[in-house]
Formats: structure tokens, sequence, C-alpha cells
């Protein structure tokens, strides 16, 4: 009869704990705004807006591909080699 009520008794206590653990952890989490926008609705607008804004005056008629180096490239050498074909066009 102990030991039933030892374990029943144990799980409504640990069931509180964690649900406590949980609570807090709520209370601490914090979403990067990006993130909430995707979330919140209200927030989606005014992120959009945002990213216009910041595209809207970039100039897309002018623009260069200009190609990294890959994995296997030293990217120092290969930026060498990028600044030195750009003086010859030049």
């Amino acid at each position: 009869m102990l030991f039933q009520l030892l374990i029943v008794g144990g799980s409504f206590g640990l069931r509180e704990f964690t649900q406590i653990r949980y609570d807090a952890q709520k209370l601490n989490r914090k979403l990067d705004p990006s993130l909430e926008a995707k979330v919140n609705v209200k927030k989606q607008a005014t992120i959009l807006e945002d990213e216009y804004e910041k595209i809207k005056d970039v100039n897309l008629d002018s623009w260069k591909n200009i190609r990294g180096p890959r994995p296997w490239e030293d990217s120092k050498d290969y930026q060498e080699q990028q600044r030195a074909r750009q003086n010859i066009k030049d």
C-alpha cells in the first residue's frame, strides 16, 4: 500500500515539477524578430516594407556577377587573381 502511494504521488509531483520547468522556459524564451514576423502576421507587413525600402534604391541594371572561390581554392590567391584581372580590364 505504501509503495503504491509512493508511485502515484511521485508521478503527480514529477508532473508538477516538469510543468514549472516548461513555464519558466516560456518566460525566458524570446524570438528573433525575423522568426517572430513569420509567426505574427501583423509584423510581416512591416518587415516586408523595410526590405522593400532597402532594395528600392539598388541599381539592378549595372551589377556584376562575381564568382567566389571554390572550396579547394585558396581565397586570398583567388582574390589577387580577380584584382589583377579587374586592373587589366580597367
